[in-house]
């Protein structure tokens, strides 16, 4: 192992703990955090390499510290896996947790800043929440130090930001229905203003085009992150196609696994069997998951480490710290279940079964 110089004196980042321990920064938090789920020797290797580059751990202003989280919903999976990962940072520094839905509305994101100010928190973590500069300059002028959490739009060049490697987890995603034969794939896009789901269609669309597949207009279809939503996209996108005596496609890749399983709900209203007929992929490895019928195939966010992620870099900025990497991408992992499969060789894609 390669001793490593810090950028300055007491200035060691995860960052480069991580890349000493040949581990994931996300790895380096769980053994700051005392999680379970961390090998022996990997956790040695980390705490030896803490010690050889001094890492120092500053407890004395987070102990007591308060943050607020705040989210578009609390009413959804996603949210939860996000919460859980928080509040298992905070409760291990002493810190408390105020929660906070702003149902992507401007008035109630303007409501929440005016009780931040109230409570004096010591710091925010802002998922799916798009602030505008003036707000952000608000916060700045509380002395409040934020971080966003999978960023909706354009953010500023020194606002720290968590999240995950959404292209390359389409390009998996895709790639592994092409690998089993599909040619004709359609994909259920989530919101086009939103960061993440761009990326997405986009690391889908280039996939597609680099193995010289079709897309034709109307496959690619905008939505929400949710199983209404992917119901309604599903049904809207064969329906038109039935209404142009078009076949349908053989494979679907849904942007969310609650976009997924409205697709579920859409095809078997429409006596599609999956993955006989149609074969599903979601984004997110959210519990539910594993256990739907059958299991979905789908593309693992890492949302609790993503979370913990930026609990850790707020408490470090709360403790005088400078952020430890402004821009920090968690990779996916596409999970293989029961929801794929080769397209049907005998009776032609889409073929109806009987219910």
């Amino acid at each position: 192992m390669t001793a490593h110089t810090p950028d300055a004196p007491g200035r060691v980042t995860l960052t480069m703990i991580a890349s000493e321990a040949g581990v994931s920064v996300s790895t380096v938090s769980k053994v700051l955090n005392g999680r379970s789920d961390v090998s022996t020797d990997t956790k040695e290797r980390v705490e030896g390499v803490m010690d050889q580059l001094g890492y120092q751990r500053r407890p004395a202003r987070r102990r007591g510290a308060v943050v607020d989280l705040v989210l578009n919903e609390l009413d959804s999976l996603w949210s939860v896996e996000i919460i859980r990962g928080v509040d298992e940072v905070l409760h291990g520094a002493g810190a408390s947790m105020v929660l906070s839905a702003v149902h992507g509305r401007s008035s109630d994101t303007r409501e929440w800043i005016d009780q931040l100010a109230a409570r004096r928190s010591n710091g925010a973590i802002l998922v799916v929440s798009d602030l505008t500069q003036q707000q952000r300059k608000r916060l700045t002028a509380l002395d409040v130090p934020f971080v966003l959490l999978d960023p909706v739009g354009n953010v500023d060049a020194l606002v720290p930001t968590v999240g995950a490697t959404n292209w390359a987890g389409a390009v998996s995603a895709t790639e592994h229905l092409i690998a089993l034969g599909h040619t004709r794939i359609a994909h259920l896009a989530g919101p086009r203003q939103v960061l993440c789901s761009r990326a997405r269609a986009d690391g889908f669309r280039a996939t597609m085009e680099r193995a010289g597949l079709p897309m034709p207009d109307g496959w690619v279809v905008h939505g929400e992150f949710n199983d209404t939503s992917g119901r309604a996209e599903t049904a809207r996108l064969l329906d038109g196609l039935g209404a142009s005596g078009e076949e349908p496609p053989t494979a679907v890749f849904a942007a969310s696994d609650l976009q997924a399983l409205g697709a579920f709900e859409a095809l078997r209203d429409r006596g599609y069997s999956i993955p006989t007929d149609i074969s599903v992929v979601g984004f997110d490895d959210l519990p539910v998951a594993r256990w739907t019928h059958p299991p979905l195939t789908t593309v693992r966010q890492p949302l609790f480490d993503m979370a913990t992620v930026a609990a850790n870099a707020l408490l470090r900025i709360i403790d005088g710290e400078p952020a430890d990497q402004l821009r920090l991408e968690l990779a996916t992992q596409l999970v293989v279940r029961g929801s794929t499969a080769p397209p049907r060789a005998t009776d032609g894609p889409g073929s109806r079964v009987d219910t």
